[in-house]
């Protein structure tokens, strides 16, 4: 089992909200998932981001792969900076 840190999309039509979740690889996109690590919410200026940070870390060093979307939106709100 390959566990994915992923976006799952929410809201209405053309009004776009997404969770960060970490899902199994094979579940569909916006399906089943293990844990919700945070949000994103693209149509408000500037974009909102929240991140549970400790889930995140714990997930990552559990194996999980990060998506390239998810990666440059962790690397936008200084996450990786965190790490160290």
């Amino acid at each position: 089992m390959s566990v994915k840190i992923r976006l799952a999309r929410y809201g209405a039509k053309k009004k776009p909200f997404y969770r960060i979740v970490v899902a199994d690889n094979e579940c569909p996109r916006d399906g089943r998932y293990l844990e919700a690590v945070g949000t994103y919410n693209p149509l408000i200026d500037p974009a909102k981001v929240s991140l549970k940070e400790e889930r995140i870390r714990y997930w990552i060093d559990q194996g999980a792969i990060l998506t390239d979307t998810t990666k440059s939106l962790l690397k936008k709100e200084g996450f990786f900076a965190n790490l160290a």
